[in-house]
This record gives structure tokens, C-alpha cells and sequence, in this order.
């Protein structure tokens, strides 16, 4: 009868089994069962944790319009009136216009256009409002118009040191829109004011707008352009006054240039005294 295996013997048999079957590596000292981890499902992979971003700032709320632009058009009018008339220099009209808060075009231009040219001109010519190129540089008439606007005045000997530049409006509306009536009305007595106290010998209505708002004619452009007019001012004083298409409308009609040009021609012969 042979002797039992000792307990010696049955695990070199059980290693050699292994090593005959390709296993000749402990992973670790804990048994595993490999096959039951093969059938359970695998755990889901961790994501990397993402480092937490900062919070963002709360966006600022919109910019509130002061009351006194959110108050009736009417009532803001005869505030602008009321400070117009209290400025006693052209100076101190631009410091107010800078200060009043009562047109809303202020807060969306980036410079007020007050004035270009000489105030002391015997010519002050008056457009609609400011458009991208005065908005950025904060005088008016800077752009193409305001160029073809300087040969227009060469031509009859003229330039920015013997005329005076000015718009009835003196923020740009945005995208170059129209102004409205009621920021017309608004802006009015401050643009009356000024050429009170510039008191050119003529003044020169650029394009439709300025001339029915300076000089309460009603025809379009075409039918006024080049006749003579009478502006009269709040202090009684009467200045001669002339319609005449505006720059940017010849720049898109320049067939039209030819009726500029007979305006402008007129306009040296008054200063002559021929006309």
C-alpha cells in the first residue's frame, strides 16, 4: 500500500500544472476569480475632474436714461430753450450741450459734433446731423461729404477759416437714420441759439431737412434750392438764408453737382455784393 501524498507534493503537482498551462506569474497574494470579474459589468470610467472656472461677474444692467430724456418731448423742448438762451458765448453753448441729457441720441454717439470752421465767418452753413466719420472725430462734416463739401468751397474761394460748420443736431443718430421730429424739436433752440451768437452775414441751409426746420418752408429741396430767404433770429435780427442740396445727396446724384455748383456761385456773388 502506498503512502499518502503528502501535502508537499500536491502543491509542486498543482504548480506544475500551472507552469505546463502558460501561468508562471502571481499578480498578487489574493486569489481572484477571474471569471466571475469577467461577467460583471465594468464600472463606468471616472471623467477627470474639470478645475472649477471662476464665476463670471453679473453683466451690468442697462444704462438708465437720466429723467430728464425720459421726460415728454415737449416738456425736455422748453428746458433746451430755457438753456439756450441763458448761454452767453458760443463756448459756453458747447459746455451746456455737453452737459444736457435731454436727447437721447447723446448716450448712444460717441462725441458730440458742436461746430467746425471759423465763428467768425460771414458764412455759416448748417446740415442735418452728424454721421460715423463726425461721430468718431467730434466735428461735423469729416467724411466724403465733408471733402466734397471743401472743394465745393474752394471752388468759389472759400475754406474752413472764413466759414463756419454746424449741424441742426449735434449727435449722430444710430446707423445714420433720420432724426426724429421730437429730437429735432428737442435740439432746435440750441441750434438757433448758435447762430445767434456767431451772427454770420448768410446762412446756408444744406439739404431739406435744415432748410423746413430753419426756415419753415415746406417744398422739397428741389423747389427751394437756390432762392433766397430771410432767417430771422430771437434777438430780431435778420440774416440772409439760401437752401442748397446737401453733400451727401450730390455724392449719390452727382448729375446734380451742376445745380450745387449754380448755388455756390450765387453764394459768391452775395458775398461780392453782386447779388
Amino acid at each position: 500500500m502506498q503512502d499518502a501524498p503528502s501535502d508537499r507534493d500536491a502543491l509542486q503537482a498543482l504548480l506544475d500544472f500551472h507552469v505546463e498551462a502558460g501561468v508562471d506569474l502571481a499578480l498578487d497574494e489574493t486569489p481572484h476569480n477571474r471569471f466571475a470579474e469577467a461577467a460583471a459589468p465594468p464600472a463606468p470610467a471616472r471623467a477627470p475632474e474639470q478645475p472649477r472656472e471662476a464665476p463670471r461677474p453679473a453683466a451690468p444692467p442697462p444704462r438708465a436714461l437720466p429723467k430728464m430724456a425720459a421726460a415728454a418731448p415737449e416738456d425736455v423742448a422748453t428746458m433746451a430753450r430755457e438753456l439756450a438762451r441763458d448761454a452767453q458765448s458760443l463756448e459756453e453753448l458747447e459746455a451746456l450741450l455737453r452737459e444736457f441729457d435731454g436727447c437721447a441720441l447723446k448716450f448712444s454717439a460717441k462725441n458730440l459734433a458742436f461746430a467746425d470752421g471759423n465763428p467768425k465767418g460771414r458764412v455759416m452753413l448748417v446740415g442735418e446731423a452728424p454721421g460715423a466719420d463726425e461721430d468718431r472725430i467730434g466735428k461735423p462734416f469729416m467724411g466724403r461729404s465733408g471733402q466734397l463739401l471743401d472743394r465745393m468751397l474752394a471752388a468759389i474761394g472759400l475754406d474752413r477759416s472764413n466759414v463756419y460748420v454746424a449741424n441742426i443736431v449735434p449727435w449722430r443718430p444710430p446707423g445714420n437714420r433720420t432724426p426724429t421730429p421730437q429730437e429735432i424739436a428737442i435740439c432746435k433752440p440750441f441750434i438757433a441759439r448758435q447762430i445767434e451768437l456767431a451772427g454770420p452775414e448768410i446762412l446756408l441751409c444744406l439739404g431739406g431737412p435744415a432748410a423746413q426746420n430753419l426756415l419753415n418752408v415746406k417744398d422739397g429741396i428741389l423747389r427751394t434750392r437756390g432762392r433766397w430767404f430771410t432767417y430771422k433770429t430771437e434777438a430780431g435780427r435778420e440774416l440772409r438764408a439760401m437752401p442748397t442740396l446737401h453733400p451727401a445727396y450730390l455724392l449719390r446724384q452727382p448729375l446734380q453737382k451742376r445745380l450745387g455748383w449754380r448755388d455756390f456761385t450765387s453764394l459768391r456773388r452775395a458775398l461780392d455784393g453782386r447779388e
